[in-house]
């Protein structure tokens, strides 16, 4: 196998089938899988996240699935660091490499088909997760607007995520050993590769979702609600607020089954809408995905 075989990039929206597909395209290609899931990434969130389960785990080798604490933050600029290396472990011992997720940025990011900043500096990280636990949103909005105006002018106040990741970037150009090197992406490492999304079927994908709420009330959601609480990073997930919300009275269950219902078919309408623009993908059926494995990236 040449020293990169190319990276098969499988996107869609949620429960579109991504997960079995990528599994069966794994065993098929002997390749392992890198996860591309904002949410799956954290650690003791399965049920919520429908994270790939023990079972699936044992078939196919993952990468950057449960790996970090719900209270941590992450970033694509992050991710594609995370992923690259990775990609090329697999690599350097002769597998092939699958990515596979509905975190469409994320995707983007690593294929470089959008430009990101790529400081990073974990001590900066830190103290700024520190202040948010002491210091109420505005303050750190007033920060960032010290530091970078036209920045802050372009975010809004109330959307901590995105003010943190600006200080994030601001402070860290500060620090002179912080780094500033352009980000590893596939495109500007040379890796050939080739994104897939999946079609799916409106109603079968509706079927799909009930199924899935259906399991994870079964299998413990509000349990596991509960266990991460409402200050995780990562409890902003569809279905951990509802499932609190459940907790504390302010819904019945038929309430909250509907809601988790809506709000997950709407999270995949955003998803799809993401994937319909996404640069250089291959539409394609679930079926079709082997075949343009093969004839895109030359896998045997």
């Amino acid at each position: 196998m040449p020293a990169h075989a190319g990276v098969l990039i499988l996107a869609g929206p949620t429960a579109s089938g991504k997960t079995e597909l990528a599994l069966a395209l794994a065993e098929r290609f002997d390749a392992e899988i890198v996860g591309a899931d904002s949410r799956q990434i954290y650690r003791g969130m399965p049920i919520g996240t429908a994270a790939p389960t023990p079972g699936q785990l044992a078939r196919v080798p993952h990468h950057l699935v449960a790996f970090l604490d719900p209270h941590e933050r992450y970033s694509a600029a992050r991710f594609v660091l995370d992923a690259r290396r990775a990609i090329d472990d697999i690599t350097a011992r002769g597998r092939r490499a699958i990515v596979a997720g509905g975190t469409g940025f994320y995707l983007r990011a690593l294929a470089g088909d959008v430009t990101l900043d790529a400081a990073y500096d974990p001590a900066v990280r830190t103290r700024l997760a520190a202040e948010a636990r002491i210091h109420p949103p505005e303050v750190l909005a007033e920060w960032l607007a010290a530091l970078a105006p036209e920045r802050a002018a372009a975010i809004a106040p109330n959307d901590p995520y995105r003010v943190a990741r600006a200080l994030e970037v601001a402070l860290a150009r500060r620090v002179p050993d912080a780094p500033r090197d352009p980000l590893p992406t596939l495109r500007a490492g040379g890796i050939p590769f080739v994104k897939l999304v999946l079609e799916s079927d409106p109603d079968i994908l509706l079927e799909r979702i009930e199924r899935r709420v259906d399991g994870m009330l079964a299998a413990g959601l509000l349990e596991e609600a509960e266990r991460v609480g409402g200050d995780a990073v990562a409890a902003d997930a569809v279905g951990y607020r509802e499932a609190l919300a459940f907790l504390a009275g302010w819904s019945t269950a038929a309430e909250l089954r509907a809601q988790l219902i809506r709000f997950t078919r709407r999270y995949a309408k955003r998803q799809a809408t993401w994937f319909r623009s996404e640069p250089g993908a291959v539409r394609v059926p679930a079926a079709a995905a082997e075949a343009a494995a093969r004839e895109r990236l030359g896998w045997e």
